[in-house]
């Protein structure tokens, strides 16, 4: 979906609840339409007092909140990490996991969307939601580690 449209998706929600449309939660709704990572609220929040300098992380905490309870928003959580906020696909979905950058990415895997469906057949669970992560060594962290133990060749300890 495009950024335009996820936003003004995002922006009904919030209306459709009560909620005003201030300055800062349509900031805050810009970032999640446009992000392609899983940012934090933080990594969020930083962003937005830049244009808002009086806006608290609370306020942003509160949206995510709200947008998370109107399933615009899903939220991963990560004992020991600050919570990732995922706007763009708000529904149960796999993703990778680089545990050296903590890079997150959401691969299309097709076939694991029936995982759920098999198993509340041959269980009788109804599933009312779902969590796949895959953790690893993503590209980049791979290649580092190589130019790193490639230069440390030979070098004294």
């Amino acid at each position: 979906m495009d950024t335009p449209t996820r936003f003004e998706q995002l922006v009904a929600q919030l209306k459709a609840r009560g909620y005003r449309a201030t300055p800062q939660r349509v900031a805050l709704l810009k970032i999640i339409a446009a992000s392609t990572g899983h940012p934090t609220a933080t990594q969020m929040y930083e962003q937005i007092r830049e244009q808002f300098p009086t806006t608290t992380l609370a306020t942003v905490y509160k949206t995510l909140t709200l947008l998370k309870e109107t399933g615009q928003v899903l939220e991963l959580e990560f004992s020991g990490a600050e919570n990732r906020y995922d706007g763009n696909k708000p529904y149960p979905h796999p993703h990778l996991i680089c545990v050296q950058c903590k890079q997150i990415s959401d691969p299309t895997i097709d076939a694991l969307d029936q995982v759920a469906v098999r198993i509340s057949r041959s269980t009788g669970y109804k599933i009312i939601g779902h969590r796949f992560d895959i953790y690893g060594i993503c590209p980049q962290c791979q290649r580092k580690s190589k130019k790193i133990a490639h230069s440390n060749r030979g070098a004294p300890f």
